[in-house]
């Protein structure tokens, strides 16, 4: 239910409001708009009674949300969120942002080069693994906290912020410490208790698209996060399974415009994960800056045959200055800007 204050209420008819959603055991959340107020109600298992609000002093209208994700879509917000990190990049804006780095950290020297580089290239944020939820157990599965202090160095040197993934509220709480934007991967997008205890946190948080989920539980994935207060939720895809088997996933760009109808977040796209194939990512990485994604999410290794994951898929640091170079030339015809 979304709740429509007239123009002219008052604070007090507002604080009303609000304590009354609360008293029948549901949770409020106030919405500044251009011209007025509105109030969301969340909680309610069911349809709720339009009538039960109307009647309250500085209501204008009761709206019936129909969608589950509440938060989440465009009923309870009208125009696009933008998420803003510390240094004062904007993601989900007409700027593309480009987020680039090795699939895991394997060294400090490892790192820092490989940021050093991807700096150059155009790059905006770093990204690096320090938890790998690998499907082998006898893969390599990260160098764990070590690698948190190795992405403050990089941090440190570069000036460009981190991301790196939370597998459990272990180590939740260890990348909160380290990281500017949390990573939720695709195989937690539905562990709703890890979602819930990012939901608690004042940091952004990145949350993959599941292998096999559906948009709808991909959003009420979202709409966990944002119940619990937290508002700074980027989602993006990055390949879901199906029947074919001549690339890794299959990256589904058809989610990007789905995902700007329904929902006002901001989306990115993995197009490093979604094919697994090296000479695969900078097509798709083009294209979906021309459908409308916010940003990019690409593996970069210098010495890939080395990597100790993912290294067929990580483009070469030559091969990323090169797509920055194409991506600010199609945003020039295309209205986006890196």
């Amino acid at each position: 239910m979304l709740l429509v204050m007239d123009a002219a209420h008052t604070q007090k008819q507002l604080d009303a409001v609000v304590k009354r959603i609360g008293e029948l055991g549901y949770k409020a959340h106030v919405i500044p708009g251009a011209s007025s107020i509105a109030v969301g109600i969340t909680g309610n298992a069911g349809p709720l009674d339009p009538s039960l609000f109307e009647v309250l002093p500085g209501v204008k209208q009761a709206i019936p949300v129909s969608k589950p994700y509440k938060l989440a879509g465009r009923d309870f917000k009208r125009g696009d969120s933008v998420v803003r990190l510390q240094n004062g990049l904007a993601i989900g804006t007409d700027a593309l942002v480009v987020i680039a780095g090795p699939c895991a950290i394997e060294s400090e020297a490892q790192a820092l080069r490989i940021a050093r580089l991807v700096k150059k290239a155009g790059a905006h944020i770093f990204r690096g693994g320090a938890f790998k939820p690998r499907a082998s157990p006898y893969a390599f599965q990260g160098l764990g906290a070590p690698a948190l202090d190795i992405l403050a160095a990089v941090r440190e040197e570069t000036g460009l912020p981190i991301v790196t993934e939370a597998l459990d509220q272990e180590s939740l709480e260890a990348v909160d410490r380290c990281a500017d934007i949390i990573q939720i991967g695709a195989r937690n997008m539905q562990n709703y208790a890890l979602l819930r205890e990012a939901g608690k946190l004042a940091k952004p948080v990145l949350l993959k698209w599941g292998l096999s989920a559906t948009v709808d539980e991909w959003l009420m994935s979202a709409e966990h996060i944002m119940a619990e207060g937290n508002r700074q939720v980027i989602l993006c895809e990055r390949g879901i399974r199906t029947f074919a088997d001549h690339t890794r996933n299959t990256l589904d760009l058809n989610v990007v415009p789905v995902i700007r109808k329904l929902s006002h977040l901001p989306i990115l796209v993995d197009p490093s994960h979604g094919t697994g194939l090296r000479d695969k990512v900078a097509p798709l990485a083009r294209a979906a800056a021309a459908v409308g994604a916010h940003g990019l999410r690409i593996e970069v290794h210098d010495r890939p045959d080395e990597a100790l994951c993912d290294g067929p898929q990580s483009l070469l640091p030559g091969q990323l200055e090169e797509l920055m170079a194409q991506l600010r030339a199609m945003g020039k015809a295309l209205g986006f800007k890196l």
